[in-house]
């Protein structure tokens, strides 16, 4: 059996107590003398904080097809280095996630790494937006969910047979925002910063229109409808006014936002180029600030890194050619930390929720909270700590964040009762 001492504990069900688990479950919470009991191993807390671990449901590990950017093991070792003890992978693989075999292939190599990696299953056959893969078949065998993260469902009558389906099967679809046919270059806010490159990039009603679509189509359906990665001020009108049309309805409705989208702007990708490049964009100061105050008023339900690596080389292309995204699993709490609890806009327990149990909400998962009998998925953490982003265990090192020095260390990362990360171990 272990224990931890002496930490200040944030969970939705406890305050501030030890915590001892035997196994893969929590045995005892409560306050515990070290002589009170056999125990293997006692970690100390004291001046730490612990709380369950943390919840992604918004992840890419390209498994398989593109594993020279990242694969389910290198992808969950990089998750449990940021405090995830679960993460949930999006479908746009190659080939996609839309079909038994390639499900049953993730699933198995899924069982094999360190923390719990789950997948949702693609939308679409091919991810073309045209016919709906067999939902019901890829849900019996595992998917949790589906979406077509990535691609824009364009056709309105087809996300709507869709929606309808996935109500009946009681699962969310998760929806990629952005319509191909207002953007330019994708990757970069139609804005100043675009202007300046001598380029046409992807304005907020690229966005902020599908948006409007389907928020009202979630609400027409009953279908549970997940926003991803929420970057404009009008979209997150758009979602706070369906969540207000929808309330004593069917509808349920949530959203998220990453933490690259509430902790830069449009400007990074002057001094970043392209490793600030990534879909949606980047947008504007304004748009930075309407998103957190959608985390402050729960419009934006939770947290998601959008966790999308790519090669150096990629990455090294023009602008216009290079890929979009960024890795974020080892630096989303740190920037949670640093700027949405230091100054004054969330609370620590605020942003653990944000972190744990809303995500863990979306898909039912049994994680995002801390309670006798519970899985001992435990992260401890020193909320106080400061360290320069630098070196990572994912494959890839696309972030824009290399060199900037944050606040909020993980110190443990526990996972089914077992340490899977340790700061300061290889």
């Amino acid at each position: 059996m272990t224990l931890i001492s002496g930490g200040r504990l944030i969970n939705p069900q406890s305050s501030d107590l030890d915590i001892a688990f035997e196994g893969s479950r929590i045995v005892r919470i409560g306050k515990i003398d070290p002589r009170d009991g056999v125990y293997e191993r006692v970690i100390d807390a004291r001046g730490k904080t612990v709380v369950p671990g943390l919840v992604d449901v918004h992840v890419h590990f390209r498994d398989p097809g593109l594993t020279y950017k990242e694969d389910i093991i290198s992808g969950a070792a990089a998750a449990a280095r940021g405090g995830f003890t679960s993460v949930v992978c999006m479908a746009n693989t190659k080939p996609p996630v839309d079909n038994a075999e390639t499900l049953a292939e993730v699933l198995a190599k899924a069982a094999e790494a360190a923390i719990r990696v789950y997948t949702v299953a693609a939308l679409s056959r091919g991810m073309g937006g045209r016919e709906l893969t067999d939902m019901a078949g890829l849900k019996k065998l595992g998917a949790l969910g589906f979406s077509d993260d990535g691609i824009p469902i364009r056709d309105s009558a087809f996300l709507q047979k869709a929606l309808l389906a996935a109500r009946e099967l009681d699962v969310p679809i998760s929806l990629h925002e952005e319509d191909p046919s207002l953007i330019g270059v994708p990757g970069i806010n139609e804005g100043k910063v675009s202007a300046a490159m001598g380029m046409t990039g992807a304005p907020a009603v690229s966005e902020s229109s599908l948006v409007a679509r389907d928020c009202m189509l979630a609400l027409a359906t009953g279908a549970r409808v997940h926003i991803q990665h929420l970057s404009c001020a009008e979209s997150l009108e758009l979602v706070r006014l369906a969540k207000r049309l929808g309330a004593g309805s069917t509808a349920r409705l949530t959203a998220e936002v990453t933490p690259q989208h509430f902790s830069l702007t449009e400007d990074a990708i002057l001094s970043q180029g392209t490793l600030a490049k990534l879909n949606p964009p980047l947008r504007t100061e304004r748009d930075r600030r309407a998103l957190i105050e959608g985390l402050k008023d729960g419009t934006i339900d939770m947290i998601a890194t959008d966790h999308a690596p790519h090669g150096a080389e990629e990455k090294a292309r023009p602008f216009a050619e290079a890929p979009s995204g960024l890795i974020g699993l080892e630096t989303a709490l740190a920037l949670g930390i640093t700027n949405l609890v230091l100054p004054g806009y969330l609370s620590l327990d605020e942003l653990i929720g944000k972190m744990t149990a809303a995500p863990a909400a979306l898909y039912g998962l049994e994680a995002g909270f801390l309670a006798e009998g519970g899985p001992a998925d435990i992260t401890i953490i020193d909320d106080r700590e400061r360290w320069t982003v630098s070196g990572f265990v994912s494959k890839s090192s696309n972030s824009p964040f290399v060199g900037q020095t944050l606040t909020g260390k993980v110190k443990y990362t526990i996972c089914a009762g077992k340490i899977v990360y340790r700061d300061g171990e290889a």
